[in-house]
């Protein structure tokens, strides 16, 4: 499996299959596969694991405004900091922030701000997404306690058929809650043999205020370019090399903090990300042991910010360069199947802060360091079917070895790390799974919480009297180590109600126990200098990362699908509880308990398709404060799909929606903080093939 479908290419049987065949000759169902949980080709079914799927006719029809839409139904996942873009924050199973890997085509994403956003880039050059839920550490390393995203973008092969050489898609929308307007141009080629084949892509995005479910509105005022270039070339027999380009060229009006709905201090934001990527894939036909991938990358992400009343500028970059190689060895020994993996990774992160309004120039808790990582990791897939069954062992272990350093003559620090995990999937007959697993994980410390330096707060006093609090930097910060047991099983039947259709469910049941988690500790105290004068300097104490707390976090997840040529159906739980085992308080990011379902019906024997989303949510009340608390909500979202696929009208396609039709108050994010209000979504789209 080439290197560059790490994250991307997954075969999807979606609850928004395509074209709706003749029911006498509906082909079987295909297998959605994933790539993400084992670095391999596994069925999303089968592999120990839970992991989510989503294909690009899910993500057509979701219209989504921001990335964080296309994982609405995936359970035990949380987008928190929203509504705006730049607020949101993945959370996975109560673990968010540098706990959750986020990869572009399999390249790391690992610009992290809580105000300032992660996901740069635009839904439309998606072709696929994976969600890996529970710990990655054993392949992925540090940032995958709570689990994985990993986002695929578009190829030439998802539009050109063999013989066809080029292809043009134009595409225009509209979304009503904040007056935006989307323009999109993709442009296709590939060789008469599809040897060579490339993608060149650019969306516009322009958007006002946006209208929130209480008839408010908040400042956002988006402009946004997003862009895509990429190649594949097979060079020889088993030899290709890719490289690619991701662009992103974000300008907005919102507060320094963008979550929730602050709105004071407008900033002028201006975020640029590149993400290039450079890839070789050597696997002979002939020669099963041989597999070899090689990803090398750079990732630069700056945002700048500048003050809408007073002269001041902002500044936080992060680039990253690293390089992954791994080799897939295939074999057999009687009658157990192997796939040995193995390889070695490295990256190197530096960051740069700014402030115009700081004597030196740097900025108060975005300090100047870098951060290097190298890990080795090996896996071990083993699967054995006879008379009483199949079985599928995967046992797999990495180790890291991790190194900080303040670019300001700072302290040094290192450490390391064992990862260990181990999954078993046993299959007794064709439509029943039993998994179980054991994992551990790990997130090492960031620069930004081992070197904080800085103001955090000023406390104004009166006049002239202000009285700030500062980061006081922490070289003993250890890592957050956890420990995962999850167990589920799944079912799965064909051809139930009709040819062609199939039913599948998983469950899985999971819990964490965490040890050393990272948490700001403010020790408030005003000196006397505040009071008295001519007593010393005025502060108002101190702020600093240490690690304090164990938790234990657990949860049920469901996943269950229905697909044939004339319905289609998705449907999602999940449930999460965390406690703090010293304080016996809630901790991690939890939500209330949820329910998700999807369903629509086909029409013809093209790609049309009229269908409903139905997001529910219970009472969140696993809060540590009354105000905390969150009242249940069920939002209602319509969408249809019209795609000829024959015809004078072949090639064009039309999109509409409306979500949140009732207008419901839905508090997703925080106590107070209602969404998007109704949104009215209209798509519409041209494919001409050359």
């Amino acid at each position: 499996m080439s290197a560059s479908a790490l994250a991307s290419s997954s075969l999807m049987l979606s609850g928004a299959a395509t074209a709706a065949p003749n029911m006498a000759e509906a082909p079987a169902p295909l297998e959605e596969i994933t790539i993400t949980a084992t670095r391999t080709e596994q069925s999303s079914f089968s592999v120990p694991a839970s992991v989510s799927v989503i294909g690009k006719d899910e993500i057509s029809d979701q219209m989504a405004l921001s990335v964080s839409d296309i994982f609405q139904g995936v359970p035990s996942v949380q987008f928190s900091g929203g509504p705006r873009r730049n607020g949101q924050v993945p959370s996975i199973r109560g673990t968010s922030g540098v706990g959750v890997l986020v990869l572009f085509d399999g390249v790391r994403q690992n610009f992290l701000s809580a105000h300032d956003g992660q996901f740069f880039i635009d839904p439309s050059l998606l072709k696929s997404a994976e969600v890996v839920r529970g710990p990655a550490s054993s392949l992925y390393g540090s940032g995958a306690m709570g689990g994985v995203i990993s986002l695929g973008t578009l190829d030439a092969s998802d539009v050109l058929s063999k013989g066809e050489t080029a292809a043009i898609q134009l595409r225009a929308g509209f979304q009503g809650a904040s007056s935006e307007w989307l323009t999109g141009l993709n442009v296709f080629g590939q060789s008469r043999d599809g040897s060579l084949q490339a993608v060149g892509s650019v969306t516009l995005r322009r958007g006002d205020d946006l209208e929130l479910s209480d008839g408010s509105t908040l400042a956002a005022d988006d402009d946004i370019a997003s862009s895509l270039v990429k190649i594949r070339k097979e060079v020889a027999d088993g030899l290709t090399l890719t490289g690619s380009w991701i662009g992103y060229r974000g300008d907005s009006i919102e507060p320094n903090n963008g979550q929730g709905l602050n709105e004071g201090d407008l900033m002028a934001k201006d975020v640029n990300s590149d993400t290039l990527r450079f890839g070789l894939q050597y696997a002979p036909v002939d020669q099963r042991l041989l597999d070899i991938n090689v990803i090398a990358y750079h990732t630069k992400a700056e945002v700048g910010e500048a003050d809408q009343d007073t002269p001041r500028e902002i500044t936080r970059a992060v680039r990253t360069n690293g390089i992954s190689l791994f080799n897939t060895a295939r074999f057999t020994t009687g009658v157990i199947e192997h796939a040995f993996t193995a390889g070695l990774e490295y990256y190197e992160d530096r960051q740069f802060g700014t402030d115009t309004d700081t004597a030196d120039g740097t900025r108060g808790g975005v300090p100047n360091a870098q951060a290097q990582t190298f890990g080795a990791y090996a896996q071990f897939e083993m699967q054995a079917s006879g008379s009483w069954g199949r079985a599928l062992v995967i046992p797999s272990v990495r180790y890291d070895n991790f190194k900080n350093s303040s670019e300001d003559g700072g302290p040094k620090t290192s450490d390391q790390s064992v990862s260990p995990r181990l999954g078993v999937t046993y299959e007794p007959n064709e439509w029943l799974m039993m998994f179980g697993a054991y994992g551990q994980a790990f997130r090492a410390p960031s620069f930004n919480e081992i070197f904080a330096d800085g103001v955090h707060f000023q406390i104004p006093l009166g006049p002239g009297v202000i009285a700030p609090n500062f980061f006081v930097n922490n070289a003993d910060l250890l890592a957050e180590k956890s420990t995962t047991f999850e167990a589920g099983f799944g079912t799965r039947f064909d051809d139930i109600l009709m040819r062609g259709d199939r039913f599948s469910l998983k469950t899985s049941w999971y819990q964490s126990s965490v040890k050393d988690m990272i948490d700001l500790q403010v020790d408030f105290a005003f000196t006397p200098g505040c009071f008295v004068p001519g007593a010393g300097a005025c502060t108002s104490g101190t702020s600093s990362n240490v690690n304090q707390n164990r938790a234990r976090l657990k949860g049920i997840e469901l996943e269950a699908s229905y697909d044939s040529p004339l319905v289609f159906a998705r449907a999602s739980y999940s449930t999460i509880t965390g406690r703090n085992r010293d304080t016996d308080t809630y901790v991690g990011v939890l939500t209330p308990d949820r329910y998700y379902l999807t369903a629509g019906i086909k029409l013809g024997a093209g790609g049309t398709r009229i269908g409903a989303r139905l997001d529910m949510a219970g009472k969140h009340a696993r809060v540590n404060a009354a105000e905390e608390k969150r009242p249940g909500y069920t939002v209602l979202d319509l969408f249809a799909v019209w795609s000829p696929q024959s015809g004078p009208l072949k090639g064009f396609g039309l999109e509409a929606g409306v979500d949140n039709v009732g207008d419901t108050r839905a508090e997703r994010v925080f106590a107070g903080v209602p969404g998007i209000g109704r949104n009215y979504k209209i798509s519409a789209h041209w494919t001409g093939k050359f």
